[in-house]
């Protein structure tokens, strides 16, 4: 039982005056104090968070309804601009870094009353599937200390299963907030792309980087989304927000035809993964659903695909941390040059480099067309057979990841296995659709994730088919 209630509970509460939203700050706050064993988090937002909730109760004492998540605090994935505190995106690189402005995703929530209390641990830029490439500290996994939370919002999705708040936010490039929704045993959510402003959040892979929400019930899930999505002036890849919301429905399963990948049921799953998919599956047939399984036959190469063009933007991204304008800066260079690669030698872990290497070859005149262009080419071919399938499905389903959650250190000397983490989360970042992570029970006592997949601007849909999934399963 979650000591929080539901976020649409709490903020009613705040709102009829029944609950104090400096009572909640301060529970948050004491929560992340009680687990910072666990290292989820890089800094509190003290201050900041009682000033703001200070002020929300002084707006309900006059009998003002402050909005729908009045009172309710939440954690923020480090790369998010948020005053009171320093963003760093877990890298040296950042240190010192003060945002100028907040993301967008955060001023919308703040306007409809939600407080943020802090900022989570996360791979340095978002480059990972574990949190190990942290340039501060290695989150650990709430069910297993000796296991990876996911990344990189591995910090995000453990403030949620340790209960530190009832929602957290995180970025998803290649399944960044599903993969450690299904490490840690919880809800993440990645939105159509565009949905959600990108805004104030430090990038990373432009043409894939999505915003969403990780929480412990498809609902509170559905009403972040609501809240944050939308078109931004601020960010010219946003789009417009369904016209009927994102609120759940009371909808009928029967008959929703829905796709089994065969691409992500075969070779490389582990067994007992497979099995609790299998009775996901099952639970699903036994509703009315009707299932049947489908190839997508270019999903094998997406991850092959991902890390040709993910490096290449993020060559391109990080090539504004130079030392000159914001954050770190070595001392005691001799002149411009040698202050840009002293900076960036020292301010970047080995990740980061790695990928700017990466990047800087796939793009370079030689190897263009051997590389980016086929990527690129490759891409299209994910993105036409998704929309093959939707004319026939409903929905897509598979495993979230193939496998449980590793163990600390199994796969740091090892890039090419960590990058085997994401083989099942990239594609639908390639696509552009949304998908979903929901617990569907445990593997020697660690959490499984059932990933469901949608078409293209179908969140709402995506989000009522989950919630009957999620009824389905826990009951």
């Amino acid at each position: 039982m979650s000591s929080w209630q539901s976020i649409s509970t709490i903020a009613a509460k705040v709102n009829a005056g029944q609950a104090k939203a400096t009572e909640l700050v301060e529970q948050a706050l004491a929560a992340i104090a009680k687990h910072e064993e666990f290292k989820a988090i890089i800094v509190t937002l003290d201050a900041a968070a009682r000033e703001r909730a200070v002020k929300i109760d002084a707006r309900v004492a006059t009998g003002e309804q402050v909005g729908r998540l009045a009172g309710v605090p939440f954690i923020a994935k480090d790369n998010f601009l948020v005053f009171g505190a320093e963003t760093t995106a877990a890298s040296n690189i950042l240190r010192g870094f003060n945002a100028p402005y907040q993301s967008t995703a955060i001023e919308k929530l703040e306007a409809e009353g939600a407080i943020c209390v802090a900022k989570a641990n996360l791979d340095a830029f978002a480059h990972g599937s574990s949190t190990e490439n942290s340039d501060f500290f290695t989150t650990l996994n709430p069910r297993d200390k000796t296991r990876v939370p996911g990344g990189s919002s591995g910090g995000s999705a453990a403030s949620v299963v340790l209960e530190l708040v009832p929602f957290a936010l995180g970025t998803d490039t290649g399944g960044s907030i599903r993969l450690p929704a299904s490490f840690t045993g919880c809800v993440g959510y990645k939105p159509t792309y565009g949905l959600v402003s990108r805004s104030g959040v430090v990038a990373m892979g432009s043409s894939l980087d999505c915003v969403g929400p990780l929480a412990n019930s498809v609902e509170d899930t559905a009403l972040v989304l609501e809240i944050m999505a939308g078109k931004d002036s601020r960010d010219s890849t946003t789009i417009e927000r369904d016209p009927k919301g994102y609120d759940l429905e009371n909808i009928d399963i029967s008959g929703k035809k829905v796709g089994i990948i065969t691409e992500y049921m075969g070779e490389g799953l582990d067994p007992k993964v497979a099995e609790r998919i299998r009775a996901a599956i099952e639970s699903l047939r036994q509703a009315g659903a009707e299932l049947e399984e489908v190839s997508l036959p270019s999903l094998p190469l997406g991850l092959a695909v991902y890390y040709v063009l993910t490096p290449a933007e993020v060559s391109s991204n990080l090539s504004r941390y130079d030392g000159q304008r914001y954050g770190h800066n070595t001392p005691g260079a001799t002149d411009l040059h040698d202050s840009y690669t002293k900076t960036r030698e020292l301010g970047f872990g080995a990740e980061a480099k790695r990928r700017i290497m990466i990047g800087t070859y796939v793009l370079s005149s030689g190897y263009y067309d051997a590389y980016y262009k086929k990527a690129q080419t490759v891409r299209t071919k994910v993105i036409n057979e998704f929309e093959a399938a939707f004319k026939s499905y409903d929905f897509l389903l598979g495993p979230t990841a193939p496998m449980p959650a590793f163990k600390i250190g199994a796969n740091t000397d090892d890039p090419l296995q960590m990058y085997l983490s994401d083989i099942m989360t990239v594609s639908a970042n390639l696509a552009g659709i949304p998908a979903i992570s929901l617990p569907c029970g445990e593997v020697d006592g660690l959490p499984v994730g059932l990933q469901l997949f949608a078409a293209q601007k179908k969140d709402r849909q995506l989000l009522n088919f989950a919630a009957k999934t999620e009824e389905l399963l826990h009951g």
